[in-house]
């Protein structure tokens, strides 16, 4: 067949990316073609997306791509973050910037509807984690404290959606990325309305829902004239990036776990249908959407947020090292002085974390790490540790054990926490691809042009088209006593 050229737009919550993919019916190749960086902005007291400068910078890929007179592009693909939106009035206008979700606005919003309906009635409805984050929440504190906003919004996009509307004008929700919003009943896959009626949330501005593969129109001439591309057609991949990631996982069979590396560490494994019961309740295990209808039952974990927020903070005080030589001060630090948990409420919001970590453990009676090697060592072996927390209580949610962890995403750079993680588990751990959110991306697009056939055949190609690397168990014994140890600190 003749080479496809797909392109794929990769918002990560800190930077972006424009992928080329060339597809010839067997095999994946992946060009880099734009990056840039995704900077939130905060004014008068609240943070923000700057949406019309991604939007801006998605263009500026789909120029470099006519400039390099590679032909016409077959298809292209968004994804995104989850949660976050942007509202339009009845013109089509944005109302305004959409807000980030560290934003301060949702502060005890969580408590206050949990006044209107009970937890556990929102959980059974949805099968979505308690996140202060959510979608839900984000409009709760709106209809508090700005309903006019949400009285001139005539459409609700999330932020892939939008961006979507801004190169072809169709208005439409994806599935996956609307299952981030603990907005959806989990038995019908549609709006839950009878939920935000409970809360007092209005519903007239949400659309209908459509599913990876969807067609979303064509970029719109004036677009396409002005960039010097074809009218290409634009499908509603997995919008959400992990949907995207997963969609990528090159296992083909057996009993596996997926991590999703990154900014966050998503941990759960594919199922058909949401799993709500009280220990997903208990232990905030959250199912939101897949490719083909499916769902991935899995934890949030605050992932290398911690540690990029730490490199920040003494890029700031001029104190600058690369990521390897910070690696190689952790390598070289005493192992287990120390542990955090990733998900405490401390380490949410942006702000000197070397301190924070420190904070934790003079708080939880632990030695204190000092110093830039011991800090990070701490970070690292306590993500790897609350991985296998997390993997336990998947094997205990599904009655059954999980044979091999899969990691894809850009966190597999880390080659020391792949060992930690490798080690604690006492099992295998396979990593690639790299870029497994944008061949996600790239491999819906395929499978929307007739190209592929199924979920299935989507993993075979991905690992036939990318390396992977595996990991195998080290020093068992010492893990497993720090795990212990950090069950206890955490009092899990």
């Amino acid at each position: 067949m003749e080479e496809l050229n797909m392109l794929a737009f990769d918002f990560g919550a800190s930077s972006g990316r424009g992928l080329v993919g060339r597809f010839n019916g067997s095999r994946l190749e992946v060009e880099e073609i734009h990056r840039f960086s995704n900077d939130p902005v905060d004014v008068a007291g609240h943070t923000y997306w700057d949406i019309l400068r991604l939007y801006w910078e998605m263009q500026q890929g789909l120029l470099k791509f006519a400039n390099s007179r590679q032909g016409r592009i077959a298809s292209i693909g968004i994804d995104t973050w989850g949660v976050d939106f942007g509202l339009l009035d009845k013109s089509g206008r944005l109302i305004s910037n959409p807000y980030h979700y560290r934003d301060v606005r949702t502060e005890g919003i969580i408590e206050e509807a949990l006044k209107r309906v009970p937890k556990e009635e929102i959980f059974n409805r949805t099968g979505i984690a308690f996140q202060k984050f959510n979608s839900l929440y984000q409009l709760l504190s709106m209809q508090l404290n700005e309903p006019d906003a949400l009285e001139r919004a005539s459409t609700m996009l999330f932020i892939p959606d939008l961006l979507t509307y801004f190169l072809t004008g169709e208005k439409m929700t994806e599935f996956t990325e609307a299952t981030t919003s603990q907005m959806l009943d989990a038995a019908t896959g549609q709006w839950s309305r009878e939920l935000l009626h409970k809360l007092g949330i209005p519903d007239h501005f949400l659309t209908e829902i459509d599913y990876p593969g969807a067609a979303r129109g064509r970029v719109k001439e004036r677009i396409a004239d002005f960039l010097g591309i074809n009218e290409a057609p634009v499908f509603a991949v997995a919008t959400h990036d992990t949907g995207s990631a997963v969609a990528a996982v090159p296992a083909l069979n057996g009993r596996y776990a997926f991590l999703s590396s990154g900014t966050w560490s998503l941990m759960g494994v594919e199922v058909d249908k949401p799993i709500i019961n009280e220990y997903t309740l208990k232990w905030n295990y959250t199912n939101e959407g897949c490719v083909e209808g499916k769902y991935r039952l899995l934890k949030n974990i605050m992932g290398m947020w911690i540690f990029n927020e730490c490199k920040r903070e003494w890029d700031r005080r001029g104190e600058v090292y690369s990521y390897r030589e910070l690696d190689q001060m952790a390598e070289q630090s005493t192992p287990f002085l120390a542990f955090i948990d990733p998900d405490d409420d401390l380490f949410y919001n942006a702000g000197d974390m070397p301190e924070k970590v420190q904070r934790f453990c003079q708080r939880t009676g632990q030695k204190v790490p000092q110093g830039k090697g011991e800090i990070i060592r701490c970070i690292f072996e306590s993500l790897a540790l609350k991985y296998r927390w997390s993997f336990e209580k998947l094997e205990e949610i599904l009655g059954y054990s999980l044979d091999v962890l899969h990691i894809v995403g850009g966190g597999i750079k880390n080659r020391m926490v792949n060992q930690f993680t490798a080690n604690v588990l006492n099992k295998p751990v396979i990593c690639g691809p790299v870029e497994a959110t944008a061949i996600g991306n790239l491999m819906v697009q395929a499978m929307a042009l007739g190209e592929v056939k199924n979920q299935a055949e989507i993993r075979q190609i991905v690992k036939d088209s990318f390396p992977t690397e595996d990991y195998l168990p080290k020093d068992t014994d010492a893990w497993d006593e720090a795990y212990e140890r950090y069950l206890k600190i955490q009092n899990l």
